[in-house]
């Protein structure tokens, strides 16, 4: 692939993760390493803290100016505003929040995909016990290989929907839906109540693989993590809240964070923007974290470049992996992110013993269950290399 970035200047960079110099890493839509200025400043976080209270007017000054700065890094990846940021601990804390945050009415209809994680799926079926809503869960994933997603989507809505509870990147297949094209005929859909019908993304494994532009997609509410694909620290998320949409929810998790106070201390309101859904106390030290494995990514090209050298990586595993006999790759295409989804089919081998044995070997890689297959995620900082000891080692293990 051309790329401005020369391969000595790849391996420059991959020094700066730790967890790179002793293992070979396909993990990362699972958790990604973090580099080595995060894990520092983590610690150099904590200091600070103890040495000016840790509870005391200079801490909090130190914690509302880290809170802000890490809002206007995370605005900045995905081209939006602070104001619409919510920092929140994970996708799932991120998808709750609108989840319930709608009023919800019996009858009421949300519309799901068939490759939807099970934490948002429980809380959907929770959802259809206290409230009475109705789901339909619409087939993306009979569209992997061929197909119309907008349309498996839009043919499930009904005069009752309210919301439609998508990934952008789906967590199973490697499938990259297109997001822009199902807001767009979601929104022109309105609801037997004349609204549109709102977009919440599970953002998982797109939010530092795929280039982002969020007020472009013009997505309602998107929520992911820090500790997948940008690497940062396990602990810190955010959820996206578009302008439009925020006044359709309201908060359920209330806490000190989100309300606005009269001069006695009293509840008044709820906080501008995103900042109405945040609670209380949270861990602050890391988010410097998170900022500094943004940081670290950025040294490395553009979003866009970062995406062309992954999706060049995920082909050149895809290739190589449709090579192995009685090994079955779930895109009949080159894959459109770094999720390489595959499937053994020899009976005597179990996915999961075939992970521990590459586990034991150095390789990490993960098994799914549906649909039943091990998942191998590339990052622009993968080596061909890798890829090439990955397929060796499938080779001896499965005697091909």
């Amino acid at each position: 692939m051309t790329t401005p970035f020369s391969p000595a200047h790849l391996e420059q960079h991959r020094q700066h993760f730790p967890a790179l110099g002793n293992k070979t890493y396909f993990n990362y839509g699972g958790q990604g390493p973090m580099p080595q200025s995060a894990i520092a400043a983590i610690r150099e976080a904590h200091e600070t803290l103890q040495r000016t209270g840790p509870f005391s007017g200079e801490a909090n000054g130190w914690m509302l100016q880290e809170i802000t700065q890490v809002r206007g890094a995370i605005a900045t990846e995905l081209h939006v505003t602070p104001d619409t940021i919510t920092l929140t601990e994970n996708v799932t804390t991120g998808c709750n929040i609108p989840l319930w945050g709608f009023d919800w009415q019996a009858g009421d209809h949300l519309v799901l995909s068939d490759c939807e994680h099970p934490g948002i799926i429980a809380a959907i079926q929770e959802l259809e016990h206290r409230f009475g809503i109705r789901t339909s869960v619409c087939s993306i994933l009979d569209t992997l290989n061929g197909g119309d997603p907008v349309a498996a989507i839009t043919q499930h809505l009904q005069p009752e929907t309210r919301l439609v509870v998508i990934s952008h990147l789906l967590w199973n297949t490697g499938q990259v839906l297109p997001l822009q094209d199902i807001v767009q005929a979601c929104h022109r859909t309105l609801n037997q109540r004349q609204q549109p019908v709102r977009v919440l993304v599970d953002a998982a494994q797109s939010a530092g693989s795929l280039p982002l532009d969020l007020a472009s997609l013009g997505v309602d509410f998107y929520a992911f993590t820090g500790h997948k694909w940008l690497c940062g620290p396990a602990g810190v998320g955010a959820l996206y809240v578009s302008p439009q949409a925020l006044e359709s929810i309201r908060p359920t998790f209330i806490g000190w964070r989100g309300i606005t106070k009269d001069e006695a201390g009293m509840p008044t309101g709820w906080q501008a923007g995103g900042t109405r859904f945040e609670v209380a106390t949270c861990d602050v030290t890391l988010y410097p974290a998170l900022r500094e494995a943004i940081a670290t990514h950025n040294c490395w090209g553009t979003a866009a470049d970062r995406y062309q050298r992954i999706t060049y990586l995920s082909r050149y595993l895809w290739e190589r992996l449709v090579d192995i006999p009685d090994l079955h790759c779930l895109r009949l295409a080159p894959p459109e992110a770094g999720l390489v989804s595959f499937q053994v089919k020899r009976p005597e081998v179990k996915h999961s013993e075939l992970v521990k044995a590459l586990e034991r070997q150095g390789f990490m890689l993960r098994t799914l269950l549906d649909p039943d297959c091990i998942r191998a995620c590339v990052h622009y900082f993968t080596l061909e290399d890798e890829c090439d000891r990955l397929i060796a080692a499938l080779r001896q293990l499965m005697g091909t």
